[in-house]
C-alpha cells in the first residue's frame, strides 16, 4: 500500500527516520528551497529519491497544509508488544506505555502521539479495528512524531493482561473517577489508558485497570478534550519520573 505524506515537518521526519520505503518526492514549482525544504531536498538526494517539481494545484489534491511538498511512501510500519517492551529495556527506564481506547479523531490521535514522543513514551497500543490508525492525516497532525514512535495494534484487554504480567501498573484516565491522578504511582512501570472522545474508556477496559484517576479541575467545565487530558497526564507522569530520579541521586 502506498500513501502520500504532506507538510514539511512530516515529510522531513519520514525521510530522516528511514522506516518506510520511499518512492518519490513532489515539490511545488517555484517554491523557495531554503530552510526545512532545502533539508528535505538534500535528504531526498542522499537517499536517491526521485524528485519532481509539479504545479501547486497537483499538491492541493493530495491534502491540505502541504506547504509545497508531498512524499509518496509505503504504509505505516506498525510495531508489536515485544518491540515496545524492548525499547524500555534498551533505555534502562521503567516502561511508559500509552493505550488509546477507540480514539476516533485523527487530529486528537496526532496530538497525543506528538506529546507521547516529546515525553519519551516507549510505545503506544491502539485497537486494530473501529479506531483511528496511523493515516497520513495522523502523521500530519503529529508533525511527523509518528515516525519516531512504536505503535502496536492489538486487543487492549489482552494487552492490559500482558502488561500486568510484566508488573506494569495500568492507570485509566476518566473525568468521573474518584481518585486524583496525583495519588497514582506515576514513577512506576506504567501504562496510561485514555478513552474515546465521547464515551471514554469501554467498561471492560476500565475494569481491567489497576486504578482509574482524574485530573484536578478548578474551572467550571467538567472535562477536557481527550487529547488535552491525555497530554496533561503524560506530562504529569514525566514530572513525577524526573522528581523520582532526582531523589534517587
Amino acid at each position: 500500500m502506498r500513501e502520500w505524506i504532506t507538510g514539511r515537518n512530516p515529510v522531513f521526519e519520514v525521510l530522516q527516520t528511514r522506516r518506510r520505503q520511499i518512492f518519490r518526492l513532489l515539490v511545488a514549482s517555484g517554491s523557495e528551497e531554503k530552510g526545512r525544504l532545502a533539508e528535505i531536498v538534500s535528504l531526498a538526494a542522499q537517499r536517491r529519491v526521485p524528485l519532481q517539481r509539479v504545479p501547486r494545484q497537483q499538491l492541493d489534491a493530495l491534502g491540505e497544509g502541504h506547504q509545497g511538498v508531498a512524499l509518496e511512501v509505503s504504509g505505516y510500519p506498525y510495531a508489536d508488544y515485544a518491540d515496545i517492551m524492548k525499547r524500555a529495556q534498551q533505555r534502562q527506564e521503567p516502561p511508559l506505555i500509552l493505550l488509546l481506547d477507540m480514539l476516533q479523531n485523527p487530529q486528537n490521535l496526532g496530538t497525543l502521539l506528538r506529546t507521547a514522543e516529546a515525553v519519551g513514551v516507549h510505545g503506544i497500543i491502539i485497537p486494530p479495528r473501529r479506531a483511528a490508525g496511523i493515516t497520513p492525516a495522523v502523521v500530519h497532525a503529529s508533525a511527523g512524531a509518528t515516525e519516531h514512535l512504536l505503535v502496536a495494534q492489538m486487543n487492549l484487554a489482552q494487552a492490559i493482561d500482558m502488561l500486568k504480567s510484566a508488573d506494569v501498573w495500568v492507570v485509566g484516565l476518566a473525568g468521573e473517577a474518584a481518585q486524583p491522578i496525583q495519588q497514582a504511582p506515576l514513577d512506576a512501570p506504567l501504562a496510561l489508558v485514555v478513552g474515546n472522545e465521547g464515551e471514554g474508556m469501554r467498561a471492560l477496559v476500565a475494569r481491567k485497570c489497576d486504578v482509574v484517576v482524574k485530573l484536578p479541575m478548578k474551572g467550571k467545565i467538567e472535562s477536557l478534550n481527550a487529547a488535552v487530558a491525555g497530554s496533561v497526564a503524560l506530562y504529569l507522569t514525566l514530572l513525577a519520573r524526573q522528581s523520582s530520579s532526582k531523589e534517587a541521586t
